[in-house]
């Protein structure tokens, strides 16, 4: 389905940019809009290197999941913030080494949810839902996560590259939190999370990018110490809270 086919989707605003849209031009989709593109150009134009992070994000993402399905042997998902399917989608990386590997992909995009139930129409498996990280109860209510997951297993909740996407007001502590509470013993969590730890002025003038372009929802870029922050109570899994390529 082209993104030309999916304009008249309910809920869909072409006007202001979104971060999955971006996210696929930064990858290398089509599934996008001018006004994505144009965040996604300008940002790469003050930091050349997203591309790489962005790839490396995404070969994080395969990392962890191969090591949850692989090595601990978690065969129930929640991709919270999925994106656009592309190139080695979770349920395709957890069902490689765990056969019969369960996933649910969550986004508030309408635009991910056509285009992720166009592509999942014959896998028994695997759903897509459109709900918002914002409200967490919501998601874990929902029918699909229901019929899917048993909550009385362990889990694999992924929050890859979208806790950035949460305000402060959003309390993301708090949601994460909430995630954590209703996912039984023996589940995990991974978080990537965008920091201008590296070049604060430089991070500044990223988010400046996506506020004149009115998104909807703007980067909130943090410090390593607070994202460790969103990892209290946990033990955090080898090699901890690191570079992404690391």
């Amino acid at each position: 389905m082209g993104v030309g086919e999916v304009e008249t989707v309910q809920g869909l605003d072409t006007s202001r940019p979104h971060p999955a849209r971006v996210y696929d031009c930064w990858l290398g989709g089509k599934d996008n809009y001018a006004v994505d593109r144009a965040v996604a150009q300008q940002t790469v134009e003050l930091a050349p290197e997203t591309l790489r992070s962005v790839r490396d994000n995404r070969a994080f993402l395969h990392r962890a999941v191969r090591y949850l399905a692989e090595e601990v042997g978690i065969d129930q998902f929640i991709d919270i913030g999925s994106g656009l399917p592309t190139m080695e989608n979770t349920h395709e990386v957890a069902q490689r080494y765990r056969s019969g590997a369960r996933v649910v992909y969550v986004d508030n995009d309408p635009v991910v949810f056509a285009h992720g139930n166009a592509l999942l129409a014959t896998n028994g498996h695997t759903r897509v839902i459109q709900a918002d990280l914002r409200d967490p109860d919501q998601i874990l209510g929902h029918r699909e996560i229901c019929s899917l997951i048993d909550p009385g297993r362990p889990v694999a909740i992924l929050l890859v590259a979208v806790l950035h996407f949460l305000g402060d007001a959003d309390d993301p502590y708090a949601i994460v939190a909430r995630l954590r509470e209703a996912a039984a013993p023996g589940s995990h969590l991974v978080v990537s999370h965008l920091t201008g730890d590296c070049d604060p002025a430089k991070g500044r003038e990223a988010v400046k990018i996506w506020e004149r372009a009115r998104a909807a929802v703007v980067p909130t870029l943090r410090t390593r110490r607070q994202v460790e922050g969103l990892l209290d109570g946990l033990d955090v899994v080898d090699p901890g809270v690191v570079p992404i390529d690391d």
